[in-house]
């Protein structure tokens, strides 16, 4: 039982230390919330979520060794990838915060959003291929109840984050005028391009 409850506790704390660190995921949810409302992030989650449950079932099956060529591969597509989503967020911002306050149905899919703020960021696949992978197979070697713990940790982590997030910008659009929404928008795009140059430059 202590096991269990130590591969819970992990799973919790490994996806808050994860979560707390800005990236793409909290930038879409951020975007989204301001957009939809504070649902937003338990739709992204969602998204996100989805593909971690792949990328776990990859790991317990064993199909996650990939060689250095693969990662440099994964960093500098990722990285692109970040570069252009941050161009389109900069250059929409404008348009967005003319439009702020329509009504919410004509925003994106937050699933979506969740599934391509994590398929496009290098660190998301080169964290799961390395640590991920090896503190689910150690979660193996207790039980399989063990590994499945310490993601439902991990996404207990992510759900909250991510939530709370949604819920104070969802209130704070309120407050905010669309200029001050534009330079929020804009500011999210440049640490997209930012952060994907990070990972082309370093590859």
């Amino acid at each position: 039982m202590i096991g269990l409850l130590e591969m819970l506790t992990m799973g919790f704390a490994v996806g808050m230390t994860g979560a707390l660190v800005p990236g793409p995921m909290l930038f879409a949810t951020i975007d989204t919330s301001l957009k939809r409302g504070w649902q937003a992030g338990p739709e992204i989650f969602i998204g996100h979520a989805a593909l971690e449950f792949i990328v776990c079932m990859l790991i317990i099956y064993g199909i996650t060794a990939v060689s250095d060529n693969t990662v440099m591969a994964i960093s500098i597509i990722g990285g692109v990838t970040l570069v252009i989503f941050g161009i389109l967020t900069i250059r929409n911002a404008n348009g967005a915060a003319g439009s702020m306050h329509e009504h919410r149905t004509n925003c994106s899919n937050p699933v979506l959003a969740g599934i391509l703020a994590s398929a496009s960021n290098p660190y998301f696949w080169l964290w799961w291929l390395a640590a991920g992978s090896a503190l689910v197979l150690k979660g193996l070697e207790i039980s399989m109840l063990a590994a499945a713990l310490f993601v439902i940790g991990h996404w207990i982590a992510d759900l909250s984050y991510f939530t709370v997030v949604s819920t104070s910008f969802s209130r704070g659009k309120k407050l905010m005028s669309p200029k001050l929404y534009e330079r929020v928008l804009m500011s999210c795009g440049l640490f997209l391009v930012l952060f994907g140059s990070w990972f082309i430059v370093g590859t």
